[in-house]
């Protein structure tokens, strides 16, 4: 059964960091966080290629996210780093999983099957 967990979310003020992570039980060749406010569309906000280690970022969290993978041997784990948090990053972070099929999908939710059940971010002022 695949899952991905996330944890490490939580609320801070504004200016503070977070660093939430996401235990896998898959491999993929892709792993992505994206976040999502309600009445809005899931909205892709960093994402690693995990042969390339490539890494692609909304214009929105470049600068400030970091995502990362854990390569000690036998964990699966992938972090994202959050700095300098804004009010508007607060919203439910979820853990993807999956392979787009172009380095442009790489952050579009339709290009990842596997989904965690998300860990909520507030950012207060």
């Amino acid at each position: 059964q695949v899952q991905l967990v996330e944890s490490g979310g939580g609320s801070v003020q504004a200016g503070g960091s977070l660093r939430l992570s996401c235990a896998a039980s898959v491999y993929a060749y892709y792993f992505a966080w994206f976040r999502q406010v309600p009445g809005k569309e899931r909205e892709g906000v960093a994402a690693l290629g995990i042969s390339t280690g490539s890494t692609y970022y909304a214009d929105s969290v470049n600068g400030r996210f970091t995502i990362s993978r854990d390569k000690a041997e036998n964990t699966n784990r992938i972090y994202l780093e959050m700095n300098s948090l804004k009010l508007d990053d607060t919203a439910t972070y979820y853990c993807a999983a999956g392979l787009p099929l172009s380095t442009r999908q790489a952050l579009h939710p339709a290009a990842y099957r596997y989904w965690g059940q998300g860990t909520q971010v507030t950012v207060s002022s």
